[in-house]
């Protein structure tokens, strides 16, 4: 193998790749990055058998090979050296790393002894706006379940039909929906596409993952499924060929019938500044005691509605808010937590809140965005 190419493409290749080694400590090879040389490209890998990344990049290749080296040590070595061209070339398993003030020797290991990352059939795909799809992911990721006793809710529920895509996360105790629909040109009926309805639920390692990937393309994504796992792909600026594939198992399990306990209607109907709310939600929370609860009370004919607090240690709280209220006059209990992570994740100016009483859940959603929402339950008081 011997190549020379740009030291600043090497190193977001290897920032994209490296983040997943070192997890698992029983197998060293997977410590490693293979790197692989065909044609004009470099092509890095790395897995923690979970999950696969691939990377590639433009280069000069003189002759083409493979080998794995220690991937956060690489990294390191890479990123020490300025945007500049380098040469790489191995023998007898070392890889020495070359530039105009600079020369260093990596001991490697076989390439052989690196896990099959699994191939896909590139035949049938879906493809989706990556911002878009980025940008849906982020608003839904943090309420995933850190539970293993139900698998199924510690991941994303993704829910595709012709028209868009849901993506749903739940710990149980909240739940987050948000609707990504698909560009204008972008009509498949994807469910005829694969013959049967397309829904899977993706690791959140793997959603984070695919995040931070996505943050560095601007062209659209293709995703490949196949029965327990699924793939990522973006591609090179330069040209059609792929720059990143996400490979990842899938979470088996029946997703729960989430939309049952979504309310049609809600008993009170909030109108508020996401700016007031928050910041009188943030004093509360110092009374909140150790179950972290606050009481939110409406008042329809005060045109208000406040947001009360106690510790028996420390004191009591009240603050009143200036909203529309509409509907009943109600009084219900929620932890603090909860209801300002759900505010932190909408992007509006006002947002609405709709209540049940203490035994219903209770949704807000961002005023003028109906592709978002946040159903959050309250403490009963039961």
């Amino acid at each position: 193998m011997k190549i020379t190419l740009l030291a600043k493409n090497l190193k977001k290749g290897l920032g994209i790749v490296e983040k997943i080694t070192g997890r698992v400590s029983t197998l060293p090879i997977l410590n490693n990055v293979l790197i692989e040389v065909k044609s004009n490209f470099i092509k890095l890998s790395t897995t923690d058998l979970e999950l696969g990344i691939q990377w590639w990049g433009l280069c000069k290749t003189e002759r083409e090979g493979k080998i794995t080296v220690p991937a956060k040590f690489f990294s390191q070595l890479i990123n020490s050296l300025n945007d500049e061209k380098i040469n790489i070339e191995e023998k007898n398993k070392t890889v020495s790393i070359e530039s105009d003030a600079y020369n260093a020797k990596v001991k490697g290991i076989s390439a052989e002894d690196f896990p099959i990352i699994p191939v896909f059939s590139k035949d049938i795909f879906i493809e989706i706006n990556s911002k878009k799809l980025r940008d849906g992911l982020a608003e839904v990721i943090d309420f995933t379940s850190l539970s293993q006793v139900r698998p199924e809710i510690s991941g994303v529920f993704f829910f595709f039909t012709d028209k868009d895509l849901k993506l749903v996360t739940t710990d149980s105790f909240r739940l987050a929906e948000k609707t990504v629909k698909f560009s204008s040109e972008k009509k498949e009926d994807y469910k005829n596409l694969f013959k049967k309805e397309i829904s899977f639920i993706l690791p959140q390692k793997t959603a984070k993952e695919l995040i931070s990937i996505l943050s560095e393309t601007e062209k659209n994504t293709k995703i490949y499924l196949s029965e327990s796992q699924i793939m990522f792909e973006t591609s090179l600026k330069e040209t059609d060929h792929p720059e990143v594939n996400l490979v990842s198992r899938l979470i088996e399990g029946e997703y729960p019938a989430y939309q049952e306990i979504i309310p049609k209607e809600s008993k009170t109907k909030i109108t508020a500044k996401k700016e007031d709310f928050v910041k009188q939600l943030k004093v509360a929370s110092l009374f909140g005691g150790k179950i972290n609860e606050i009481k939110i009370k409406t008042a329809p004919e005060k045109k208000s509605f406040e947001i009360l607090s106690q510790d028996s240690d420390l004191g009591e709280n009240r603050s009143v808010i200036s909203a529309k209220v509409e509907g009943d006059k109600d009084e219900v209990s929620f932890n603090w937590k909860f209801l300002l992570e759900g505010l932190n994740h909408i992007k509006s100016s006002e947002v609405v809140f709709g209540l049940q009483d203490n035994k219903g859940p209770a949704i807000l959603r961002p005023v003028g965005d109906a592709s978002y929402l946040y159903v959050v339950m309250p403490i009963n008081p039961d």
